[in-house]
């Protein structure tokens, strides 16, 4: 749940009551409530601030997901394809894009502007087993490039998930991770 609230825009409205509770309490001469609002108010403040500059926004799901690939989800899914899930789908603070370590890891990460931005997900359903699908735009990075990494994403996002890659159009790959067993 947490990961829902973007902590930057908490702190930057919780920073920014206290600060004028304390000018307010500072023109009323009430010394308590002045003190806890630049104490705690400018801290808070400036440490949302600070985080609203790191922060990665979630990733959307392109589709709704439907209460059957929810139910296979629930009795499918590898820990894994969990992980990856709400890791994208939650704000972030220090990274430099959404799966960049993962992205490293394979190979397809060789700078910032050749890096493949992930866009959106979406769940479905393939032969009767719970499928992940990660959206990627990908300009620079060739459909040949994803396809020579094939071998090592198996055993990135292994045990018990096939990957397949797709290239739905120019620029666009498309990540399947589909449960086996």
């Amino acid at each position: 749940m947490l990961g829902k609230i973007s902590l930057g825009t908490l702190g930057l409205t919780i920073g920014s009551i206290l600060i004028i509770v304390g000018f307010i309490a500072y023109g009323a001469d009430n010394a308590t409530l002045n003190l806890v609002g630049f104490f705690y108010g400018f801290p808070l403040f400036l440490g949302g601030l600070a985080l609203k500059a790191n922060e990665l926004k979630p990733i959307p799901f392109s589709q709704t997901t439907t209460p059957s690939v929810l139910t296979l989800r629930q009795q499918q899914a590898t820990v894994t394809q969990n992980k990856l899930r709400t890791d994208i789908t939650r704000f972030c603070y220090g990274q430099e894009a959404h799966l960049d370590r993962a992205l490293d890891y394979l190979d397809l990460n060789p700078s910032d502007e050749e890096r493949p931005v992930i866009t959106s997900l979406r769940e479905t359903e393939v032969n009767g087993a719970y499928c992940l699908i990660l959206e990627f735009d990908s300009p620079l990075i060739s459909m040949d490039i994803w396809q020579e990494r094939h071998e090592r994403m198996t055993k990135y996002f292994a045990p018990n998930v096939e990957v397949k890659i797709t290239q739905p159009s120019e620029n666009k790959i498309e990540l399947a991770l589909i449960t086996t067993a």
